[in-house]
């Protein structure tokens, strides 16, 4: 058979967003999208050689359906659900079987069945070449449900071979699933499990291998672990970092808050490489905490963590939600204060989004507070639920607010000049240097932009340049910074 597998466009004409990173794209002058999720080369690797395959990715390029697909697999997160539908039925109008898979249908069935052929609820790997056989003897199920947790270390490394791969700017790999904790608004626990499930380290090297030389002209050596919370086996996690030393890469991860008091595996960490963790800090009410079932955050102290982890040479980033139930109007002063009290350099600010599947989302609905379910607008942007202690355009406002306080230039270049002095980017700079010729072209580009109305672009802009040619200072950050005052401020 021949099978599209299509991973949607991860924009929406709901506007920017942290996570579309059209700027990197425009500012870089090039076709390259920023990654890709792993699902669909995980799909690609699972599938037997007999098949003739080929992935659409709709971030960097057009949808062919006139390939001639017999069979398209599809990925689907909420969020771009509608869009997923749209290509489903566009493939169905011309004859081909569709099957959607991953979160959204697995959490909203027969939602999902109103648009394909097939959908597979729960992962793929158990499932994916019993459908392949039911699609090419004419037998394709409805419903085709994994009964198990798959077995991480029974499967191969997902194939990027089909991926064009010149076309993103960096890589993941996932090395654990499921999660211990059960916050009420995170959906991970419910699709992954609590049990914590590992890969066997050699594939993690093998796969590791495969991303950073095994293309002549595609060597990289920075890499995002994917894992909700790779320090969730910490036994497991310890080997891996260990094994990670002899690769010199530049790696960043998602990790727990507990992480700060275990000083071995921080400076294992730092050792094989990496130099920035993203925690979940989600509030800083401990009412929040405690209401989202937060408790391993209600147990340390949120100052001392930052100082700790970053004692050792990793960033922290930092996400928060806003509009949990004991949010009040004081809520936005108080994040940006703390924000700015820590000099938190790229926080991830998103507004309450009760994802179905949820317990969140299931506590709203029976409250009446669920206002629609318009999937476009499930964009951790806007408000589609009523919140307890104010309106939701007041929610709205006050989310617009908070991130234009801590991207705005001024706070951007203050949390910059404190940063500058740490040796944060000392092991990044040395592993993945940045050429001379590129800080001159980096430099140049930015040039172009004091031609413009934004004056306080241009002031900033400015006053960095001269930093742009110091060896520690590494313009990626530079450049996401901009990227999220674009966001900021483009609504």
């Amino acid at each position: 058979m021949k099978i599209a597998f299509i991973i949607p466009k991860n924009s929406s004409d709901t506007g920017k967003s942290f996570y579309d990173y059209k700027f990197f794209s425009e500012f870089l002058l090039s076709k390259k999208y920023f990654s890709y999720l792993l699902a669909i080369p995980m799909l690609v690797s699972l599938t037997p050689p007999e098949h003739e395959i080929r992935v659409f990715d709709e971030n960097i390029e057009d949808i062919n359906y006139n390939w001639g697909a017999d069979i398209a697999g599809i990925s689907v997160r909420t969020m771009f659900a509608k869009r997923a539908y749209k290509i489903s039925e566009s493939f169905r109008q011309r004859g081909v079987k569709t099957v959607l898979g991953g979160i959204h249908p697995s959490m909203c069935n027969e939602e999902a069945l109103q648009h394909c052929d097939s959908i597979v609820v729960g992962e793929a790997e158990e499932v994916w070449q019993n459908l392949l056989l039911d699609a090419g003897n004419g037998s394709l199920k409805k419903i085709y449900k994994a009964e198990k947790k798959a077995d991480l270390t029974a499967f191969p490394i997902p194939g990027r071979a089909s991926l064009s791969k010149d076309r993103y700017f960096s890589d993941i790999v996932q090395t654990t699933k499921g999660c211990p904790f059960h916050c009420e608004f995170c959906s991970v626990h419910a699709f992954d499990g609590q049990k914590i499930r590992n890969r066997a380290i050699e594939h993690v090297l093998n796969e590791i291998k495969d991303v950073v030389g095994t293309y002549a002209t595609y060597k990289k050596r920075s890499i995002f672990f994917a894992d909700d919370n790779i320090i969730a086996n910490r036994k497991f996690a310890r080997k891996l970092f260990l094994a990670l030393k002899d690769y010199n890469l530049n790696w960043s991860c998602q990790a727990s808050i507990n992480i700060s008091k275990d000083d071995e595996l921080l400076r294992l960490m730092k050792d094989s490489g990496c130099g920035a963790i993203l925690i979940g800090f989600e509030s800083v009410s401990r009412e929040n905490l405690s209401s989202m079932d937060k408790g391993i955050n209600l147990k340390h102290d949120y100052h001392d963590a930052i100082k700790k982890i970053q004692s050792h040479g990793i960033m922290v980033h930092g996400s928060f939600i806003l509009g949990y139930d004991f949010d009040t109007q004081s809520s936005f002063d108080e994040l940006i204060a703390f924000i700015e009290d820590t000099h938190l350099l790229m926080p991830l600010i998103n507004i309450l989004t009760p994802f179905p599947g949820t317990k969140l989302f299931k506590r709203l609905e029976q409250e009446g507070r669920i206002l629609h379910k318009d999937w476009d607008k499930y964009d951790a942007k806007s408000v589609v639920f009523s919140p307890h202690l104010m309106t939701p355009e007041e929610l709205l406002e006050g989310h617009k607010r908070v991130i234009r306080e801590v991207y705005s230039f001024e706070s951007i270049y203050k949390k910059l000049t404190y940063h500058w002095d740490t040796d944060f980017w000392k092991h990044s700079n040395e592993v993945d240097p940045i050429k001379f010729k590129y800080r001159l072209l980096f430099a140049f580009r930015l040039c172009t932009l004091l031609f413009s109305s934004n004056f306080k672009r241009s002031k900033f802009i400015l006053k960095i340049l001269p930093k742009i040619f110091i060896k520690r200072v590494r313009i990626s950050t530079i450049l996401s910074l901009l990227a999220y005052n674009d966001y900021a401020y483009s609504s």
